[in-house]
C-alpha cells in the first residue's frame, strides 16, 4: 500500500486570510485549445492579522505570462511559482495587482475550473476549481466585487455569460465579440461562472414581490428548445416560495440557468448564472418520467435558494459546507413538499407531503445510515479533511437537513423563521460558520421561551454516528399510568476511532403517539425532547397499555430500538393515523422477516414459506382503496435489499437479493387477480401531468405491473409489452422496458433492448436510462457489462454516462456485482483506476463503493479488501482516491 498521503486539513488551524481583495476584473480570451485570462486584484493587508508582506495565490495547471504590481513588471526573484502556489514577496498594504496566464480548457478532463463539454465552455468552481483558470485566493471567506469581459469568436461561442447583469456587448475585429459583466455582490471565487457557446434560450419576465421587473432565462443545447418549459416553471415556482415562505427575493436584474452534458455534480448555484447538469433541466413527457420531473423542481429549488442561503450569506471555510448545504436541502425538501401539496384537499395534501418525507427518509437511510457506519463517518461539520471534494457527502446535505429540520422542530414555523430573519439581518454578506447560524435561532427561541436553549443541540455538528434511542414502556393499569424511558448511546465511529473522544448526549426530538387495541389515539401527539443519557416521561389517564407510535414523521436521524411484538407492528401498519410511521411499520414487518428469511437460506439454501405477517400486513396495504395512490405505492414497496443488507450483522447481498425475489414472486402470485384490477384502476388517460395525483396512480399500476412480471403471471408479459409499445409517456414506458429487462424472459427482453435504443438514440438523457437499466439488470454479469462499455454510445468522460453503466452495476446490480467468481470486485477496482486518471473526483465516489468491506460476510469481505489493496498501491493514485481507499483500509 501506498504509504504518502494528502496533507491533512484540521478546523482548529483555520486563520483568516491575511489580506482584502475587495475587486478583481476579469479579461478572457476565450479558446478551446488555449485561454488566456488577465486578471486585476486590488488588495488590501488586514490590519488585524499579522503576517509577512507576502501574497500567496493559489494556481493550478496554469502557465504564468506575466506579472505586475502596482504597474511594475516583477522578476523572477521578486515572486515563487510552484505547482500550487504564487508567492509576491514584499507586497506593500495596499496594492494593485496584474496577472496574465493561461490555460487549456480541451486538456481539462476533471470537468473543474475550465473546461469543454461538447462544442461549449463551462467553468466549475466549488470547491476548488477557480485556482485552475487564475491565480487568485481560492479560500471562501476571501468575497470580492467581479467585472469581467470575455472575448471570443463570435462563429465559436456566439453566447458569452458571466455572473450579476450584463453590462454591453460589442464587435470586435476578425470575427470576433465581447460581452462584459458586473456583479454588484461581493461573492467567493468558487462562485464564478463562464459559460460560452452557442444555445437555445427560454425567457420569461416577471415581477418580484416588492414589483422589480426581473429576467428568468433557461439556456440549452440547440435542438431542445422543447424540453425546457417545465425548469423555467420550476425556476418561478421556487423564486414565489421564497417570497413567500421566508421573504426572501431575487436580488439581481436576471437568473440563468445553463444546461451542461458533462458535469460532475447535480448543479451548481453560481451567484445567478447556475450550470446544470442537463439531466436537471431537460424534460417533456416523451423523454423524462415523474421521477425526472420531481427531481428537476427540487434541485432548480434547491439553487435557486442557495442564492441567499449560500451565496448572500456564504461558509467561512470548506468545514462549515453545511451551513450552506444542509440548510438549503432541508429549504428544497420543504419547497417540494409544499409544491406536492398545493391546490390539494387537506387529506390528499397530507398524504402527498407523507409521500415526500418518505422518499427524503429513504434516501437518507440508503445513503447517509452506511455512512455513518463506515471509514468516512464525519459529523456534518468535519474536523479535518484531506481532499474537500470528498465530503461533499450525505452527512453533509442529507444529515445537515435533518438537522435543520430539528431545530424547526424543536422551535416552531413562527419562531424559525424569526431565527432565518435575524440571521440574515447579523450576515448579509458576510462568510460564517455553523454557529452563527445556531446563535440566530437560539436569539429566536429564547424571545418565546427564555428558559430554552440550543446548547445540547450544538452536538450534532461536532459529532459523527447514528444515536441509538432505546426506548422502555411501561404501564401501571391500576393507577393509569404509563411511563415512557428514551436512553440514548453512540460509541465512537469513522474519523472519531482515529483520537479519543468523549460522546456527549444529542438534543433529540422524539415525537411520540399512544394508540389503543384499535388504533386510537389515547392522548395528543407530543414530542419529546431528549437531552440526557436516559429521561423518563409519564402520562396519566391511559387506561390500557398502548403502542407507541415511535419517531413520528421522522423527527430526528436517529435508529429506534424498541421490542414491537409483531402484532403491535401490525396495528401500527394498519391503523396509525401518522402517515410516516404508518409507512414504517410496514418496512419493520417486511425487513425483520427478510433478515430472518436471509439467515435461513443462507443456513439451508431453502426459502421457507411467506411469513403470515407479512403477506397480511402487505395484502392490508394493497386492499386500503381509501388511501391515496402515491401513498399505497410506498406501502406496497417492498424494502429495498440494500436497506435490509445494511441491517444484518454480517451483511450478505446474495441471500437478501434472492429472499427479496422470491418475496415479490409469492405476492405477485398470491395476489394476482387484485394486482391486475389496480392495475386497471390506476390507468392516466389523457394528457400527461406530472402532478401527485396521476404521478401517484402511474407509481402504483407499475409497480402492479413489477408484482405481475416476477411472479411470470400469464397476462404480466403481454400487458408490459402492450404498455411498451403504446405508452404515452416516458414514465410507463420506462416502468415496461424495466420489467421486460429485469424480470422478462430472453425472448422479451433482448428484442425491448434493441427497440428502445433504436427508437430513443438522438436523446443522450434517455440513451442514459437506457444503459442504466441494462447495467442494472440482475442477468448482467461483468462480462454482458464489458460489452456494454464498448458500445459506440459508451465514453468514460462523460459522468453521466459512467453513472448510468458502472456505478449502476456496481451500486445497483446486487447478483452481478456480488458474483461469486468475484468478477464483479475486479471490474470494480478496473474502473476506479480507469477513472482517477481521468475525473479523479468521480474516481473517488465510485472508490466508495468499497466503504463497508468490513461489514460483509467473509467471502465477500475478503475479496473486497483484496481490491482496495490494489487501487491503494497503484502508484499514481490521485489524493481524492488514496483518501477514501486509505481510510478505508484502516478499519
Amino acid at each position: 500500500m501506498r504509504t504518502e498521503t494528502g496533507i491533512t486539513i484540521r478546523r482548529e488551524d483555520y486563520q483568516p486570510y491575511p489580506f482584502l481583495i475587495p475587486t478583481i476584473e476579469l479579461e478572457f480570451e476565450l479558446s478551446a485549445e488555449r485561454t488566456q485570462v488577465r486578471s486585476r486584484l486590488v488588495v488590501e493587508r488586514r490590519k488585524d492579522v499579522l503576517i509577512s508582506s507576502d501574497l500567496i495565490l493559489n494556481g493550478e495547471d496554469l502557465t504564468l505570462v506575466s506579472l505586475e504590481l502596482n504597474g511594475v513588471v516583477l522578476s523572477q526573484t521578486q515572486y515563487t511559482l510552484t505547482e500550487a502556489t504564487l508567492t509576491v514577496h514584499n507586497v506593500p498594504d495596499r496594492a494593485e495587482l496584474v496577472i496574465v496566464g493561461t490555460c487549456q480548457p480541451a486538456q481539462n478532463t476533471s470537468l473543474s475550473g475550465l473546461y469543454v463539454s461538447g462544442k461549449h465552455l463551462f467553468t466549475q468552481c466549488e470547491p476548488q476549481g477557480f485556482r485552475r483558470i487564475t491565480w487568485f485566493a481560492d479560500r471562501p471567506d476571501v468575497m470580492s466585487i467581479y467585472r469581467v469581459t470575455l472575448r471570443a469568436s463570435r462563429s465559436e461561442f456566439p453566447l458569452l455569460l458571466s455572473n450579476g447583469n450584463l453590462l454591453q456587448q460589442r464587435e470586435l475585429e476578425a470575427g470576433r465579440h465581447e460581452a462584459q459583466w458586473h456583479d454588484p455582490f461581493a461573492k467567493p471565487s468558487y462562485l464564478f461562472a463562464v459559460v460560452a457557446g452557442d444555445f437555445v434560450c427560454r425567457e420569461h419576465h416577471t415581477r418580484t414581490a416588492s414589483g422589480r421587473e426581473v429576467l428568468l432565462q433557461v439556456y440549452s443545447d440547440v435542438g431542445t428548445e422543447d424540453q425546457t418549459e417545465w425548469a423555467m416553471e420550476s425556476l418561478e415556482r421556487a423564486l414565489r416560495w421564497d417570497e413567500t415562505r421566508f421573504g426572501l427575493e431575487l436580488d439581481l436584474d436576471r437568473f440563468m440557468i445553463v444546461a451542461a452534458r458533462d458535469f460532475n455534480m447535480g448543479a451548481m448555484e453560481n451567484k445567478g448564472l447556475n450550470i446544470f447538469n442537463a439531466a436537471y433541466v431537460l424534460a417533456n413527457p416523451n423523454t423524462a418520467t415523474d421521477g425526472n420531473f420531481q427531481a428537476i423542481e427540487s434541485v432548480i429549488g434547491h439553487e435557486y435558494f442557495h442564492n441567499w442561503t449560500g451565496n448572500r450569506v456564504t461558509c467561512r471555510d470548506w468545514f462549515e459546507l453545511s451551513l450552506k448545504e444542509g440548510l438549503t436541502v432541508f429549504r428544497d425538501q420543504e419547497f417540494t413538499a409544499d409544491m406536492m401539496a398545493a391546490g390539494l384537499p387537506a387529506t390528499e395534501a397530507a398524504s402527498a407531503r407523507a409521500v415526500q418525507r418518505i422518499d427524503d427518509v429513504m434516501g437518507l437511510r440508503l445513503s447517509q445510515y452506511p455512512e455513518d457506519r463506515g471509514p468516512m463517518a464525519h459529523p456534518i461539520r468535519p474536523e479535518s479533511y484531506q481532499e474537500i471534494s470528498n465530503f461533499y457527502t450525505a452527512t453533509v446535505y442529507s444529515k445537515g437537513a435533518e438537522v435543520i429540520r430539528m431545530m424547526h422542530t424543536l422551535l416552531g414555523e413562527q419562531a424559525f423563521r424569526a431565527g432565518m430573519d435575524e440571521y440574515f439581518r447579523r450576515h448579509d454578506g458576510q462568510a460564517v460558520t455553523c454557529d452563527d447560524f445556531i446563535n440566530a435561532m437560539q436569539w429566536a427561541l429564547q424571545q418565546t421561551a427564555p428558559q430554552k436553549n440550543l446548547d445540547v443541540f450544538r452536538h450534532w455538528y461536532r459529532q459523527a454516528g447514528t444515536p441509538r434511542v432505546s426506548v422502555q414502556l411501561q404501564h401501571d393499569p391500576v393507577a393509569k399510568r404509563c411511563t415512557v424511558t428514551l436512553t440514548q448511546d453512540c460509541p465512537a465511529v469513522g474519523v472519531e476511532k482515529a483520537s479519543p473522544i468523549v460522546k456527549q448526549p444529542f438534543h433529540i426530538p422524539v415525537t411520540l403517539g399512544l394508540l389503543d387495541d384499535t388504533g386510537k389515539s389515547l392522548s395528543p401527539q407530543v414530542t419529546l425532547e431528549l437531552k440526557e443519557a436516559s429521561q423518563t416521561w409519564v402520562f396519566d389517564n391511559i387506561s390500557t397499555r398502548p403502542t407507541p407510535s415511535l419517531l413520528r414523521n421522522f423527527s430526528a436521524p436517529v435508529l429506534i430500538d424498541y421490542a414491537y411484538q409483531d402484532q403491535e407492528l401490525a396495528l401500527l401498519s394498519a391503523h396509525d393515523d401518522n402517515a410516516f410511521t404508518r409507512w414504517e411499520a410496514g418496512q419493520e414487518i417486511a425487513s425483520r422477516k427478510m433478515i430472518a428469511l436471509a439467515q435461513a437460506w443462507r443456513q439451508h439454501a431453502k426459502f421457507e414459506e411467506l411469513d403470515p405477517l407479512l403477506a397480511k400486513s402487505w395484502s392490508a396495504s394493497l386492499l386500503a382503496k381509501d388511501l391515496d395512490a402515491g401513498y399505497r405505492a410506498r406501502l406496497l414497496s417492498i424494502p429495498p435489499s440494500h436497506a435490509v443488507i445494511e441491517r444484518m450483522a454480517h451483511m450478505d447481498p446474495l441471500a437478501v437479493l434472492e429472499v427479496r425475489t422470491r418475496i415479490r414472486e409469492q405476492l405477485g402470485t398470491t395476489h394476482a387477480a387484485t394486482l391486475l384490477n389496480t392495475y386497471q384502476a390506476n390507468l392516466t388517460p389523457g394528457q400527461y401531468s406530472p402532478s401527485p395525483g396521476p404521478a401517484g396512480k402511474r407509481a402504483l399500476k407499475n409497480l402492479a405491473l413489477t408484482y405481475l412480471m416476477a411472479s411470470k403471471h400469464p397476462e404480466a408479459a403481454n400487458l408490459t409489452q402492450t404498455q411498451f409499445r403504446h405508452a404515452t409517456n416516458m414514465t410507463d414506458r420506462m416502468a415496461a422496458f424495466t420489467a421486460l429487462i429485469h424480470d422478462g424472459s430472453s425472448e422479451l427482453n433482448a428484442p425491448a433492448a434493441t427497440q428502445f435504443y433504436e427508437d430513443w438514440q438522438h436523446d443522450q438523457l434517455v440513451v442514459d436510462k437506457w444503459f442504466s437499466t441494462l447495467a442494472s439488470s440482475p442477468r448482467t454479469g461483468v462480462n454482458e457489462l464489458t460489452g456494454l462499455m464498448a458500445h459506440p454510445a459508451f465514453t468514460m468522460r462523460n459522468p453521466n454516462r459512467v453513472r448510468a453503466v458502472v456505478f449502476a452495476f456496481c451500486m445497483s446490480n446486487t447478483r452481478g456485482f456480488h458474483a461469486q467468481d468475484g468478477q464483479g470486485y475486479h471490474f470494480w477496482s478496473d474502473q476506479v483506476l480507469a477513472l482517477d486518471a481521468i475525473n479523479p473526483e468521480i474516481a473517488a465516489r465510485l472508490a466508495r463503493v468499497g466503504d463497508q468491506w468490513a461489514r460483509f460476510i467473509p467471502e465477500v469481505s475478503q475479496r473486497l479488501h483484496a481490491q482496495l489493496e490494489r487501487i491503494a498501491t497503484h502508484p499514481t493514485l490521485s489524493r481524492n482516491t488514496l483518501e477514501i481507499v486509505s481510510k478505508a483500509l484502516s478499519l
